[in-house]
């Protein structure tokens, strides 16, 4: 079983059961995590800027939070999905 990279309309996580690496929805599925990868690289580094910006306002530090607990979030379900693992 695969953990994939999204969640179903209830919130819940979605699963793949195939043997099938090259499978369409296989494919879609490292597609949305490469793209997850790259967000959170940049996300890093906006977040970088900004706490490294002492002019930066609580609007733009709350910001950066935010995406980048978003981005963790991703980076995290791709590590443990990895892993072979569930959360």
């Amino acid at each position: 079983m695969r953990l994939l990279p999204w969640a179903g309309s209830d919130g819940k996580p979605c699963y793949l059961s195939t043997d099938n690496p090259d499978s369409l929805l296989s494919r879609l599925a490292d597609d949305v995590e490469a793209a997850q990868l790259a967000s959170a690289e940049q996300v890093l580094a906006g977040a970088r800027a900004v706490l490294g910006d002492p002019e930066a306002g609580e609007r733009a530090v709350r910001f950066a939070l935010t995406r980048a607990v978003e981005s963790l979030g991703d980076v995290l379900r791709i590590a443990v999905s990895r892993r072979g693992e569930t959360r």
